[in-house]
């Protein structure tokens, strides 16, 4: 086990009708609000009505921002920088997913800053020095971003997608209400439950030794998402199995489980080209290149690869030889993917051969390398493309 500090001051306000605390909660971090939503699906819901009259109510004066996609992009981050100082704003709400999330991170972070935001997002070694406090009320648990330090933004001028991490980015309070996210579509709980569930394979798959305490938490997590993503397609409105996704969906990506071991990040650094150029979800992205990222990688680690057929997909020990139980849980992990209607090869979602080494090429733009658990090159990303053919 590697040596660790865990630090998360994020406040959960976690349950039903918690999302009408919202003003109460602002109040006590600033009175002139930068609100940020998406595209307008917040006041289809009613959700905007609630949300308003409560920051209304503790007094919060309010500067609305709506627009953020996606795969949010920097036009909209820096309009928001924009606005935020013209307008003496002191504190940010992010009301919707983790896009909204992620775009009002940068905005905050743009907001106190002297530099072009996107200059940290191309220059990793560029720390953030502060940011705008901000907040969050949750509609669509995926990205974990309501708990975490990082902010991933879409440059669509350079079509380059890059992330940012600092603690300045953590919430400083995050209202996760699950009866926000019945409204959901099938294909967008998928995606959610895509990406939380990338989440958890990314710190899983390590070459730390000796971290079996979050190799079973991640475990128990990952069933979670296994079990509930298909029943909250079943039955939309079970608000126990909402729930399940909505906190795990925390769980996987506010730093705890990372806790004492290194993680990979490789799927999601490759995955990022595919949602860049063809603004395809993150989570569809991730159902294609996580399988064929485990086909190339697992011989760099079959031990870990056949734990996680046995104790994630119940693999029977003695169904074959480790190779092919790692191939059977990997096959395993496909089936559900088809069962959450997701796409598994880059064809499924009407993407060919033509563009892969360009992207892949440009997967390293900026890096040495990607990945932990296998470092990979260029080559290596074109070859994983392939397999995802």
């Amino acid at each position: 086990m590697e040596n660790f500090i865990f630090h998360n001051p994020v406040k959960i306000i976690f349950g039903r009708g918690t999302e009408r605390e919202t003003g109460n909660h602002t109040a006590r971090y600033g009175s002139r609000v930068l609100l940020h939503f998406g595209g307008g699906s917040i006041k289809r819901t009613g959700l905007y009505d609630v949300v308003t009259r409560s920051l209304q109510e503790a007094g919060v004066d309010t500067i609305e921002l709506g627009g953020a996609r996606p795969n949010p992009r920097l036009s909209l981050v820096r309009e928001g920088i924009s606005l935020c100082r013209r307008e003496g704003v002191d504190f940010i709400l992010a009301v919707g997913g983790g896009s909204v999330i992620d775009s009002a991170k940068a905005i905050a972070a743009g907001a106190v800053s002297d530099r072009d935001i996107w200059d940290y997002f191309a220059n990793p070694q560029l720390e953030v020095p502060a940011a705008l406090p901000l907040g969050v009320v949750l509609t669509l648990p995926a990205t974990g971003s309501e708990a975490s330090h990082m902010a991933v933004i879409t440059n669509e001028e350079l079509t380059l997608k890059r992330s940012i991490g600092s603690m300045h980015l953590i919430p400083r309070f995050s209202i996760l209400n699950p009866e926000l996210s019945v409204t959901l579509s099938p294909y967008q709980t998928a995606c959610g439950c895509s990406d939380i569930l990338s989440h958890l394979m990314e710190r899983y798959f390590t070459q730390t030794e000796h971290v079996d305490l979050t190799d079973r938490l991640l475990e128990a997590a990952m069933k979670t998402i296994l079990w509930c993503g298909p029943r909250a397609l079943e039955t939309p409105l079970d608000y126990d199995v909402r729930a399940e996704i909505m906190w795990t969906g925390t769980l996987a990506h506010n730093n705890l489980l990372d806790t004492g071991r290194i993680s990979d990040w490789a799927s999601h650094g490759i995955e990022h080209e595919l949602s860049a150029e063809y603004d395809l979800a993150h989570g569809a992205g991730l159902s294609i290149i996580t399988p064929a990222w485990m086909k190339y990688v697992r011989r760099a680690g079959m031990e870990k690869f056949v734990q996680f057929a046995c104790r994630v997909f119940d693999v029977d020990l003695d169904f074959r030889n480790p190779e092919q139980i790692a191939l059977e849980g990997i096959g395993r992990l496909e089936d559900w993917y088809r069962r959450m209607k997701l796409p598994v090869r880059l064809s499924e979602a009407g993407i060919g051969e033509g563009d892969l080494k360009r992207l892949a090429e440009r997967s390293m733009v900026g890096k040495s390398s990607l990945g932990r658990f296998k470092v990979l090159t260029a080559g290596d990303v074109y070859e994983i493309y392939r397999l995802a053919l």
